[in-house]
Order: C-alpha cells, then sequence, then structure tokens
C-alpha cells in the first residue's frame, strides 16, 4: 500500500494508527545501526535508506536520477515489511538472516528475495533488524551492487 508522503514523518503519520508505535521503532532501530553514509529518504513510496549521489554519482542502474536503494520500510495493506537489497545480492547474508531469524522469531519466516514480511507487528526482530542495518558500509554495498550489476 503507498501513502502519500513526502517525509519519513508525513508517512507515519498516514499510516494506521495500530501500526505508527512499531514503524516508528522499526526506524529508530535502524537508523541507530545503520553505518554512516547512508541516507533516510522517501523511496517508492516508502521509507528507504539509500547511498546518496555525494557517494555514488552513478546512481540506480534502473534509474540513475535515482540514488542507490539498500533498505525500506514499509506499511503494506497485510503486513510490515522490511526490504534489504544487501540480503538479495549476498547469499551469505541472506543465510546468516535466515539462520538468525528463529533465535528471535517462533513463527515462520515469510520472506521473498529481499522482503521480510511481518503480519503480525508484535513478531518484528527489532535487534535483528538492527544487527542487519549494520552489517554493511555504503562502500561495501557500492562494491556489491556493482560486481551483480557487471553479471548481469
Amino acid at each position: 500500500m503507498q501513502y502519500k508522503a513526502n517525509s519519513p514523518e508525513e508517512y507515519i503519520n498516514a499510516i494506521p494508527e495500530e501500526r505508527k508505535e512499531v514503524m516508528q521503532t522499526l526506524r529508530k532501530v535502524i537508523l541507530e545501526n545503520l553505518p554512516d553514509g547512508f541516507s533516510e529518504v522517501m523511496s517508492y513510496g516508502m521509507i528507504g535508506y539509500v547511498v546518496p549521489h555525494e557517494l555514488y554519482p552513478n546512481g540506480y542502474h534502473c534509474d540513475p536520477k535515482l540514488p542507490l536503494p539498500f533498505m525500506n520500510i514499509a506499511s503494506q495493506k497485510n503486513f510490515i515489511a522490511v526490504y534489504h537489497s544487501g540480503m538479495y545480492a549476498d547469499k551469505n547474508l541472506m543465510d546468516w538472516f535466515v539462520g538468525e531469524y528463529p533465535k528471535y522469531v517462533k513463527t515462520r519466516l515469510d520472506m521473498g528475495k529481499s522482503c521480510v514480511r511481518f503480519k503480525k507487528i508484535d513478531t518484528i526482530p527489532m535487534e535483528l533488524i538492527g544487527e542487519l542495518a549494520s552489517k554493511m558500509t555504503p562502500k561495501q554495498w557500492i562494491e556489491l551492487y556493482e560486481a551483480n550489476i557487471k553479471k548481469k
């Protein structure tokens, strides 16, 4: 579900009341753990964390006017989602997350290529999401991104 918002604050104000607190907490956890250099923006109608053009002038290969996306969080119709491009691009990071997840949450992991879906908002493993956010610097993400682009 997309919300008309120009800032993360507007986005959180627009989502259903019962999700505001958990989205604020999720945002705070990511901001506290994300390595220096990433920027928080509105990206694809979600709260996004990107490598800004100042650090990576090439931008996103699909649309170079956009900064390089890294993570997003969103309140969707039936779940809260955490999108992490690094997990999609790095099998070791994906394997780490999948292995750690059961230590924090007893419900089955609901995950796509880069999207983790939380239907029960009280099961979001904030500590694990914070650790995931901390695992890659902008420089490491750019290197991994470029290596994956060259493969295609």
